[in-house]
């Protein structure tokens, strides 16, 4: 059996930049491959893939090393496996699920995104991105949790903080920081947030977790809150901000949203394809296996690159290119298996249903002056860091 090839020239530095160039290559010629510089096996395949995630009971979430535990000074349940995971994701799923959703968050998020909507110009150009994806994830997520007395700044702040932590795979001081002071700040506001839902039940995580009938413990009640946040703002953020990008730079895509308000659930899942908010994941090989003949030993971690099974060729014709009439628009953008995103269903609520549709009923000519300066960044997590729009 031949051992599984090395590149060290792939750094983190480019995968940061721009790391779309380096999986369409590593899908041509080195689909398995080892990259000491994160000391992790690529799976760059859709296949491959989906056949890791979806096969829990040979590779684990757990045990693979990587800089989410010391940020989030916590195993979170994105680590665990089994009946450990399950307890922890559901003991927030009442407030993920449909009845809640259609009962409660809809209604709710619909008139948090008028709210923001109403802060912004009628006329000018606005970046999107701080003015109104970030601030409206925000706050959607601050009532879903059930911490609405989290101002928008904080939770902003505190979402870029964790992200930067987890994704701190230098393992560079400084981040790491600036997540221990973040947790003092949370804890605290967890700890206020408690008091009264255990006095005024409601349908948010916070409440449904305090108010269990045999509830998981306080450190993972506040891990569970942590996590959403990490990942609760980013993803709809970027995927708000990937989604505009790619129809504003296509005449034809935003004149087919105006004529049939279908097409914005196509141009969300579309979106999400191309740009997928959360990039990889991580899996620990709990017994000696093999990928595409490769050895993967005991205890080797494999990462799981998302971002590049929505590329695969082998599944999307011209897959780098956003394409809102794509017939087949399937990715795992939001993971499969076990540890398939909690919030998947609230993010299309979100976007497809409620933002996107008023963004364009109210400023139904807005365009992007200048796409080719729109900056890029991110592995773990990548989508704009800003969206300056032309607001009609």
């Amino acid at each position: 059996m031949t051992a599984v090839p090395s590149d060290p020239s792939i750094e983190i530095n480019a995968l940061l930049e721009d790391p779309y160039p380096i999986y369409r290559r590593l899908r041509r010629t080195a689909p398995v491959l080892n990259v000491p510089a994160l000391n992790r096996i690529f799976l760059t395949k859709a296949a491959d893939i989906r056949a890791v995630k979806d096969n829990p009971t040979l590779f684990h979430s757990g045990g693979t090393e990587t800089p989410m535990e010391r940020a989030f000074q916590a195993t979170t349940l994105m680590r665990k496996d089994g009946d450990d995971h399950l307890r922890d994701r559901q003991a927030m799923a009442p407030a993920f699920s449909p009845r809640a959703i259609r009962n409660h968050w809809s209604d709710t998020y619909a008139q948090i995104a008028d709210d923001y909507l109403d802060r912004l110009p009628t006329s000018g150009t606005v970046d999107l991105f701080q003015d109104l994806a970030a601030p409206f994830a925000a706050r959607c997520l601050a009532n879903l949790l059930g911490i609405e007395s989290a101002t928008d700044e904080q939770m902003i702040r505190w979402s870029q903080t964790l992200i930067d932590g987890a994704g701190n795979f230098a393992w560079a001081p400084e981040p790491f920081q600036a997540t221990d002071a973040a947790h003092l700040e949370m804890n605290a506001l967890f700890e206020h947030e408690t008091k009264r839902h255990l006095v005024e039940q409601g349908p948010s995580a916070l409440s449904a977790m305090v108010n269990a009938a045999d509830p998981i413990e306080l450190s993972q009640i506040r891990a569970n809150l942590k996590i959403a946040i990490g990942g609760g703002i980013n993803e709809p953020r970027d995927a708000l901000c990937t989604i505009l990008f790619g129809l504003l730079t296509n005449p034809d895509h935003v004149a087919a949203i105006k004529e049939d308000p279908k097409w914005f659930t196509e141009a969300f899942e579309e979106g999400v394809r191309w740009v997928a908010p959360i990039q990889t994941s991580s899996r620990r090989a709990v017994e000696d296996t093999e990928i595409r003949s490769f050895p993967i030993a005991k205890d080797q971690i494999v990462m799981t690159i998302q971002a590049s099974a929505a590329h695969d060729e082998e599944v999307h014709d011209n897959p780098e290119v956003f394409d809102l009439f794509r017939p087949k628009k399937t990715h795992q953008s939001f993971a499969s298996g076990p540890h398939f995103c909690q919030g998947t269903h609230v993010a299309r609520l979100m976007l497809a249903q409620i933002m996107l549709p008023l963004l364009f009923e109210r400023f139904p000519n807005m365009s992007l002056p200048n796409p080719d300066k729109v900056p890029w960044y991110g592995f773990a997590f990548r989508g704009p860091l800003s969206l300056p729009v032309r607001l009609n």
